[in-house]
């Protein structure tokens, strides 16, 4: 008897594509009940939680994660396009102008100090002006005017998840070296949260995402992140406590309950536990995959079906799926349900335009 087959490599494009549509669905599962607390989600949905889209009577919304994903995106397209030109361009007064257009999207007016952006082709698409409860250091952080660094941060303390949430997109930029993936993506954070931790974990992050896309597995890619970051001369100590509890808990051969969960990894409210929880639920559930779908499918049920901040863990989740099994991996009905798609896609072609041509 012949050996099944292994599933085709996705193309790069595709793993584009599906962190981009792969976070998204994770981040449009978990906003149903991200503010739900373990047994609020089981009285409503039954004693396995929410697991589909189709157990929503009133449809499926992406937040601001998924918002902030694609503003990502456009300030590193931004730069890329005039890089394309031969013009240098500050990656970070990208990203920076991006995230002041998407807190206009947010009803927020810019302030006197902050520069006005040009609009870009995101800007005109309805589905983005939208509050889905923002996250208070994203809001204050560009709402003062000035651009956050890491020598002069403009929320020192923050150390939300604000900024792992909307990080993978700089792990999708090939060709450059993963000492400027993870500048890229520390500098990002620091716009909006001055904690280490907060920055390093959307390095972290950005790094296993870089990894997975360019073929890496999942547990393999983490390992390197930590030891990156176990290296750092300011190495915030709960990033990598958190990570390594990720990994080890993943590996014992069973799934911790959603009460176990947050008391061993977090409820995901702070970076480093939104993206331990995130890399807990993809490893935790590959042994019994079947598919990659399927993957998808358990996966997200345990990032989101807990007590904390379930579309940013679903989200996290979601992104990294994406980036392992490309667009054709992800589940075509929960797809059915997903919102704005064409501005997700869109904003995926922009970015394989700029970096594969």
């Amino acid at each position: 008897m012949s050996a099944e087959p292994s599933p085709a490599v996705p193309s790069f494009e595709s793993r584009i594509h599906g962190t981009l549509l792969g976070g998204a669905l994770g981040d449009s599962l978990g906003y149903a009940v991200e503010f739900d607390d373990v047994a609020a989600i089981r009285s409503r949905y039954g004693a396995a939680g929410l697991t589909s889209f189709q157990q929503l009577d009133g449809g499926s919304h992406f937040s601001d994660d998924t918002q902030m994903t694609l503003y990502t995106v456009d300030g590193l397209v931004e730069a890329l396009e005039w890089a394309n030109g031969g013009v240098a361009a500050d990656e970070a007064a990208c990203l920076w102008l991006a995230y002041l257009r998407w807190l206009g999207t947010q009803g927020v007016a810019l302030p006197a100090s902050a520069p006005v952006p040009q609009p870009r082709w995101i800007d005109g698409h309805e589905v983005l002006k939208h509050a889905r409860h923002p996250g208070k250091a994203c809001l204050s952080g560009l709402g003062t005017g000035e651009m956050g660094t890491l020598a002069r941060p403009v929320n020192p303390d923050a150390k939300g998840c604000g900024t792992v949430m909307r990080s993978a997109p700089f792990g999708l930029v090939p060709h450059i070296s993963e000492a400027a993936v993870y500048k890229l993506s520390t500098d990002g954070a620091a716009l909006t949260h001055g904690h280490p931790s907060a920055r390093q974990s959307a390095g972290a992050f950005s790094l296993l995402i870089h990894k997975v896309a360019a073929g890496s597995q999942v547990r393999a890619a983490a390992e390197h992140a930590l030891d990156v970051v176990e290296a750092l001369p300011d190495a915030a100590a709960e990033l990598p406590q958190r990570l390594r509890a990720a990994l080890e808990l993943s590996a014992s051969g069973s799934l911790l309950s959603p009460e176990e969960l947050t008391a061993r990894l977090g409820e995901g409210r702070v970076a480093e536990e939104a993206l331990a929880v995130g890399l807990y639920a993809v490893l935790a559930t590959a042994d019994a995959q079947g598919d990659p779908a399927s993957h998808f499918r358990s996966a997200v049920a345990v990032a989101v079906n807990h007590s904390g901040d379930s579309d940013s863990t679903g989200s996290i989740a979601g992104n990294i799926l994406g980036a392992l099994y490309g667009e054709a991996g992800l589940p075509s009905e929960w797809l059915d349900h997903l919102e704005g798609q064409d501005i997700i896609r869109g904003m995926a072609q922009r970015l394989v335009a700029v970096t594969l041509g």
